[in-house]
């Protein structure tokens, strides 16, 4: 046999064996590190004082998935000042109630949330290389009407000690000397986001007169995006996209699965001069139950004052 036909079936096999230890990294190691990634950003009027921004997403949880659980559970620690989830929280209706308990002590705490799909519909089995088109979503998917999750069950459970769903709507939040003016929209990767309506205008400023604005949606489609920058927001927060999901060295992300740009999958970056965060997420659906190069992550988001100048 010619060396040029051995060396091609050596690489041959090199490469199937390295695609298969990929996918077992993937589905049965990293889809379990667990990480959090911390960021600081200097966006508070001068003035306040620093606060913490704990931004989970994209749980997809099913009730036996207990590491996922004890790391939700060991959030607390972190004692954030506010806690926001950007949706895709369960995979199945069991779920609900575990994830309300897992929760519980950051539910006590100032927070928001919007839905994600995965909070309405079911998870369905696809054919995998969907995920890698322009446009991922089933078919009929935004026409539809009838969640066979219990959505409401779930925004109870999640509003229960004084989160604000921010579904299509606004809210404010007091945190000790600085309001917290949140808006929020439905899930767009389902069409279903609608822009609050503006503050009237005349709408007097806090007492103390410090204000954050943050836009939150599930996915980071360019229109919201816009919308939120036009409408003043300090900081926008998303979800969605799992990083990637899948990331290759030297490429990054293949996809957003949004028109978000594949650069921007994952952490800070900026659209129209406002900063971003989208959460990579802590899971992934049970009918695709991997991660490689992007592991499931919470964020916790340290907000302070601008730097003194030093004048000369």
């Amino acid at each position: 046999m010619r060396p040029a036909v051995l060396a091609a079936g050596a690489l041959g096999t090199l490469g199937l064996g390295t695609a298969a230890a990929a996918h077992v990294w993937a589905r049965h190691v990293e889809i379990h590190q667990y990480t959090l990634r911390e960021a600081e950003l200097r966006i508070l009027p001068p003035g306040t004082r620093t606060i913490r921004i704990l931004h989970i997403s994209d749980i997809h949880l099913l009730p036996d998935q207990d590491r996922k659980l004890k790391f939700l559970e060991h959030l607390e620690s972190l004692r954030p000042h506010l806690v926001i989830d950007t949706g895709d929280n369960i995979a199945s209706a069991a779920a609900v109630p575990v994830l309300a308990r897992a929760l519980e002590p950051l539910l006590r705490r100032p927070g928001a949330f919007v839905m994600g799909s995965n909070d309405m519909f079911t998870p369905v089995a696809k054919n995998p290389t969907r995920y890698l088109l322009p446009d991922a979503r089933p078919k009929g998917l935004t026409e539809r009407t009838d969640p066979d999750l219990p959505t409401e069950e779930l925004a109870a459970a999640l509003s229960a000690h004084g989160w604000k769903d921010l579904t299509n709507t606004r809210a404010s939040i007091e945190l000790g000397g600085l309001e917290v003016r949140l808006a929020g929209v439905d899930d767009p990767h389902l069409e279903r986001d609608e822009m609050p309506a503006p503050l009237p205008p005349g709408t007097p400023a806090p007492a103390h007169g410090h204000v954050l604005r943050l836009g939150v949606a599930h996915a980071p489609y360019q229109r919201v995006l816009d919308a939120f920058a036009a409408d003043g927001s300090d900081l926008i927060l998303a979800g969605h996209t799992h990083g990637g999901q899948l990331r290759l060295p030297g490429i990054g992300a293949l996809v957003t699965n949004c028109d978000l740009p594949r650069s921007q999958a994952r952490g800070l970056s900026t659209w129209q001069g406002v900063p971003l965060n989208v959460s990579a997420g802590m899971g992934a659906s049970p009918h695709s139950n991997y991660r490689l190069l992007t592991p499931p992550e919470a964020t916790l988001l340290t907000l302070r004052s601008p730097r003194p100048s030093t004048g000369a």
